[in-house]
């Protein structure tokens, strides 16, 4: 074990040269050292984790802490800094045991597998409204209005009790607040007006209860109006973004990808395995996951000092040769076991099964609705939101 640094730390690689694959740099990282330093925006010099096996150690070691207010984030943040440099009450995924074990059990107990299969009909539902909304209308379209933002928003909507008419507020707020370039005052005043709507919804659902989540938080008595609001307002910004990120730059893959769309056009059955494939394979969580060292620990021959920023690249992870065959390859058919596309450990995403039924409806739905589905634009031309922390298509043209 060494304490020293082998080799001189350097910035997150961000640099693409192809729009589908990580930044070159993160692979040579990988191989060459896996654990290595990474500087911080502010000066502070950390570790970047970019293997399978390194990912798993740390995300799994209550020794390295998700919490808010030791966050160090490998990219430059408005001026000002974020809000959850003081976490919020609810913002669980902020919080290390036992405050974040207390939210998991709660959530855990709504996200249930009669939930979750009790909307899958309305799922369907919705996504065939969009697509009759895109036939009516015609070609040519942008497939990120029209399908892949209001298609997971609605359900989100659904899952919490959101009114449908204040879908479009939310929807506008929180990709405000995800995107790196906002400035400190439009994040807080985002986060302010959707902290407004939710705390607005949890006294509706006092007064009405109804056959959802927020209802079912409330009837278990273990969260004040405070946490109630916090968990909701999380749950609806990470229950949308994420899956619309995925359905605009999945789509996208797979229409560079005839070879690929051809097989699930052959063979439906496979779009549960594609929907695991494509978030190995485009990891849109670009900018990795930060913990920080509460302690030193030793990991991979490297020590790691208490209180270094650890940021683990799961888009690096996914794409280790030394855990998947041919990873740069795009393969719907293949063995996708021990993807952390929804992360890994205690943390690990609390909606990853709703999120794969709505990915493997909607994506089904698309190509079986529009058969000669391809690019209005070419592939080049189609603009990505490289400064998001969730990489995704900002505009996708589309015609059939």
């Amino acid at each position: 074990m060494t304490d020293t640094l082998s080799t001189p730390p350097r910035r997150l690689p961000t640099e693409r040269t192809r729009p589908l694959d990580p930044p070159e740099e993160l692979g040579r990282l990988r191989e060459e050292e896996p654990v290595s330093p990474l500087l911080y925006p502010d000066g502070h010099v950390g570790w970047l984790v970019t293997s399978h096996a390194a990912a798993r150690k740390v995300l799994s070691d209550q020794r390295f802490s998700a919490r808010g207010d030791l966050k160090k984030v490998p990219f430059e943040l408005p001026s000002g800094g974020r809000p959850w440099e003081t976490v919020p009450p609810g913002f669980f995924m902020h919080m290390d045991p036992p405050d974040h074990t207390k939210y998991r059990r709660l959530l855990t107990g709504q996200f249930t597998v009669r939930r979750m299969k009790a909307l899958e009909p309305r799922i369907a539902q919705v996504t065939e409204e969009h697509l009759d909304a895109m036939e009516r209308q015609g070609p040519p379209t942008d497939l990120v209005p029209a399908f892949a933002l209001p298609i997971p928003s609605l359900v989100i909507c659904e899952l919490l009790g959101v009114p449908y008419s204040e879908r479009p507020r939310f929807q506008d707020h929180s990709t405000t607040v995800m995107r790196i370039g906002s400035s400190h005052e439009e994040v807080a005043a985002a986060f302010a007006t959707i902290y407004g709507l939710i705390h607005e919804l949890v006294q509706l659902k006092h007064k009405e209860p109804a056959d959802d989540l927020l209802s079912g938080l409330i009837a278990s008595g273990e969260l004040d109006d405070a946490e109630l609001t916090g968990v909701g307002m999380l749950l609806l910004m990470a229950g949308h973004e994420t899956t619309a990120s995925m359905l605009s730059l999945g789509t996208y893959a797979l229409l560079r990808h005839p070879g690929e769309l051809a097989r699930l056009r052959e063979d439906p059955e496979l779009f549960g395995n594609a929907v695991e494939e494509l978030m190995r394979y485009l990891t849109i969580a670009q900018f990795g996951v930060p913990r920080t060292a509460l302690e030193d620990v030793e990991l991979e021959g490297k020590l790691i000092k208490a209180g270094d920023g650890v940021t683990v690249s799961l888009a690096a992870v996914n794409r280790d040769p030394g855990r998947f065959e041919d990873p740069d390859r795009l393969d719907v058919g293949r063995s996708t076991s021990g993807h952390m596309a929804f992360s890994y450990g205690i943390h690990q995403c609390l909606g990853q099964q709703l999120a794969r039924v709505e990915m493997r409806i909607a994506y089904s739905a698309l190509f079986r609705r529009f058969p000669g589905l391809r690019l209005a634009v070419e592939a080049d031309e189609v603009p990505l939101r490289s400064e998001a922390t969730m990489y995704a298509a900002q505009r996708l043209p589309v015609t059939w």
